[in-house]
């Protein structure tokens, strides 16, 4: 399903773009529901003057610029206001990719070029995977400026929106750091390095959404949940031994593999 479709400038170069979503929410829902009779919880969108029920058709944007005051704005005046240049994502300059801290990138999007934008497209691609380089870039989405980096791939190209740094907490809680032993650290830098593989997200699954499903399907057909007994996380009480065993682990696991 298409986004948006938006441009990509830089100089003079313009590529027409289609932008699709390239993350989803597969998270089991649960409704609410009334305990009594269990009959699902409906929520009504009420007028606050006359009481009565309002329908979506009936609603819309309002700006409160003094106290109950409001100046109704309309989803056409907000695009009218837009320049084209507003409405394309303009490149601002170029980084290093890890430059950026992960904290800073919110939604993630698949970039595919139009008809006539193909070959632009993978200049803009292959150059940045070259040159190991990202772009910053900037567009209107919705009601607001949004900063956006865009990343090369091999497969192609993925625009990722960004937060700005007044959206970003401050970590507030340092801690004090201890010393650690060069033996310490070398025992760590092997345990790393003996559990290094490439990423493959493929590999990876959300083993607790299975667990609430098979709990739903158990319920739904009567059966008794059985909890799986588990061990929880020992204690570490001698950092270099739990080190030690780890390494050892590892190394079992990954000549297993």
């Amino acid at each position: 399903m298409i986004s948006r479709k938006s441009v990509i400038t830089f100089g003079m170069v313009a590529i027409p773009i289609a932008m699709y979503t390239a993350t989803q929410d597969n998270d089991i829902r649960f409704n609410q529901l009334h305990k009594e009779d269990n009959s699902r919880i409906r929520y009504k969108k009420t007028c606050g003057h006359c009481g009565k029920e309002i329908k979506s058709e009936d609603i819309v944007k309002g700006y409160e610029y003094d106290d109950g005051k409001y100046v109704v704005i309309t989803d056409e005046e907000i695009e009218k206001i837009k320049t084209e240049k507003e409405k394309s994502i303009q490149i601002l300059h170029f980084a290093q990719l890890n430059q950026i801290s992960p904290v800073y990138y919110n939604k993630t999007y698949q970039a595919i070029p139009e008809p006539g934008g193909e070959k632009a497209f993978e200049l803009l691609r292959s150059a940045l995977m070259s040159e190991q380089k990202i772009a910053i870039g900037r567009a209107v989405m919705g009601t607001k400026d949004t900063l956006m980096a865009i990343i090369p791939r091999e497969e192609g190209i993925i625009i990722a929106t960004m937060f700005y740094s007044d959206d970003i907490k401050e970590l507030q809680k340092p801690y004090s750091k201890p010393k650690v032993s060069e033996e310490e650290r070398k025992m760590a830098k092997l345990l790393i390095n003996s559990m290094d593989t490439p990423f493959d997200p493929a590999k990876y699954k959300d083993e607790y959404q299975e667990k609430l499903r098979m709990l739903i399907e158990s319920k739904i057909s009567g059966k008794e949940v059985v909890v799986e007994k588990s061990d929880g996380p020992s204690k570490v009480i001698d950092l270099m031994e739990a080190l030690k065993a780890s390494v050892e682990k590892a190394k079992k696991e990954k000549a297993i593999v």
